[in-house]
């Protein structure tokens, strides 16, 4: 690995086009999953000026049975969908919760993926689709993750709060941050760029007020990373296209799945491809993800690596997955082989089979919505915090290894 090197990781704030489908989406797993704990969700979300699209697949007790919607169940998405648009933030004229227009095209699962993921007989359930995941973790960061995402993720989660409380009432929902850092011998030591650009009220990109945005934007940045990483050598670029009042679905359409590096590790780690929200925790690109960023956390947690990286591949109606791989990319304090024995020896784990996860980390829950925005891990510094999140295996993983 090479020791001194500059790196950079982006963020996308909640009124990001993008985000606001990766939100709708999640909402309507929680909704679902609030319903039928055993529910199958695949929700695709479309957003642009004034329209939300659903599309995709799904199986609820008591809400869409045998091709039927129960009375009441269309009303209730569609109002969960103007909900979480105006828990956003977007009252524009071209994209209003009220005013919307929403079309609703989910629509049954189909027979050929339930009869592979369902478990009958013998066979237990099997994986919803194949694929390979990734988890990683390091030091960087107390919540273990790569620093550049860290504070990027935090300086637009800020904004969205001062948004909202009214601190910093000029900002608009759809906002963008980037941060570059300068490592030696592998550590973090300043930072030599900033970008934030954010949408703003009219008038925030002239004279006055222009300069009361940047040295709010400022100021934010000021309070979340750490003074010894900043100096008069930082270089910021704060909107630098100059003005940004069009923005969210109306400046942009959005789409579900589609900022997948900013939801994970920001580059930090290889990526598999698939994303996470608008899925139930049977589709292993979501529960194996969270599997293994668990594991990840946990081995760089118990002193084992300072630096983890973790995959699993899976076959779509298969139980146990075809692989599994650990790299502590030469921080590791014992071999990376021996760490993969071990993780198989406990049995907490359940194999790491679909069931086995949402067993162990209880995700037959509506506990995604709150995932859809600023990263699907770390966030224990900003009052988050998700079950693949805990360091409740780090003892296990000493006691395998003895």
């Amino acid at each position: 690995m090479r020791q001194n090197y500059l790196f950079t990781s982006e963020s996308v704030s909640e009124g990001h086009p993008d985000k606001v489908s990766d939100q709708i989406s999640d909402a309507i797993v929680d909704l679902f999953l609030s319903k039928d704990p055993e529910a199958r969700i695949a929700c695709e979300t479309l957003t642009t000026t004034q329209l939300v699209v659903l599309a995709g697949e799904i199986r609820c007790k008591g809400v869409y049975e045998n091709g039927e919607w129960a009375p009441g169940a269309l009303e209730e998405i569609e109002q969960t969908v103007r909900n979480t648009v105006k828990d956003i933030g977007y009252e524009q004229d071209g994209f209003h919760w009220q005013t919307l227009n929403f079309y609703n095209n989910l629509h049954g699962q189909s027979a050929h993926i339930a009869q592979g993921v369902d478990a009958s007989g013998n066979k237990d359930e099997g994986a919803g689709d194949q694929g390979i995941m990734f988890g990683f973790a390091c030091d960087e960061t107390p919540d273990l993750m790569p620093a550049t995402l860290y504070y990027s993720h935090r300086i637009l989660h800020r904004m969205a709060q001062d948004r909202k409380s009214g601190a910093a009432p000029f900002l608009e929902p759809d906002a963008k941050s980037q941060v570059t850092l300068r490592f030696e011998n592998g550590k973090p030591v300043a930072c030599t760029a900033i970008v934030v650009s954010t949408q703003h009220a009219p008038g925030y990109d002239e004279g006055d007020k222009e300069a009361e945005l940047h040295a709010y934007v400022k100021k934010v940045v000021a309070d979340l990373i750490p003074a010894e990483l900043l100096s008069d050598d930082t270089i910021y670029h704060i909107n630098p296209t100059g003005s940004f009042v069009i923005g969210g679905p109306d400046g942009d359409a959005g789409l579900t799945g589609r900022k997948i590096i900013v939801d994970t590790y920001g580059g930090a780690a290889p990526h598999g491809g698939g994303a996470f929200s608008g899925k139930d925790p049977t589709k292993v690109d979501r529960s194996a993800a969270y599997i293994t960023r668990y594991l990840a956390k946990n081995i760089v947690a118990a002193g084992l690596a300072t630096r983890c990286t973790i995959q699993l591949a899976y076959a779509i109606g298969v139980a146990k997955p075809l692989s599994l791989y650990v790299d502590t990319h030469g921080t590791g304090t014992v071999a990376d082989d021996a760490i993969e024995a071990a993780i198989a020896k406990i049995e907490k784990l359940g194999g790491m089979t679909p069931r086995g996860i949402r067993t162990h980390l209880g995700l037959n829950k509506p506990i995604y919505y709150r995932t859809a925005a600023y990263g699907h891990f770390g966030r224990d510094a900003d009052g988050d915090f998700f079950p693949w999140e805990r360091t409740d295996l780090a003892d296990d993983l000493k006691a395998a290894l003895a």
